[in-house]
């Protein structure tokens, strides 16, 4: 299923979770290597729509508020250097798109 590049991207979700380091399940780190920073938050959600959608989900599972999709890329970060991604989406029961959240594709490049 396509995943539409007006999905909803919450500015919380990337700059107080995905940017921001964290004691447990740290994200920055990684996303950091390509120059990704929290003060520059819209980099991040502008390189996904950009770099990644619209792109083709693949269904993972049902869930009790929609459906679950993974959609694998490659985002070319501020710095110039990839990084491989696994990112999660939501397909609402109501026909919205949302990111769920990202991680390191240990399958990809």
């Amino acid at each position: 299923m396509i995943i539409p590049t007006d999905s909803i991207i919450a500015v919380e979700k990337v700059r107080d979770y995905l940017l921001k380091p964290l004691k447990v399940d740290d994200k920055s780190l990684f996303l950091n290597r390509a120059g990704y920073r929290q003060e520059a938050y819209a980099d991040l959600i502008r390189d996904i729509r950009e770099q990644l959608l619209p792109g083709e989900g693949v269904f993972q599972e049902r869930r009790e508020h929609g459906n679950l999709y993974v959609l694998r890329g490659v985002l070319k970060g501020p710095n110039g250097r990839e990084l491989a991604l696994k990112t999660i989406w939501l397909l609402k029961w109501s026909g919205i798109w949302s990111f769920v959240t990202l991680f390191p594709d240990k399958k990809g490049r």
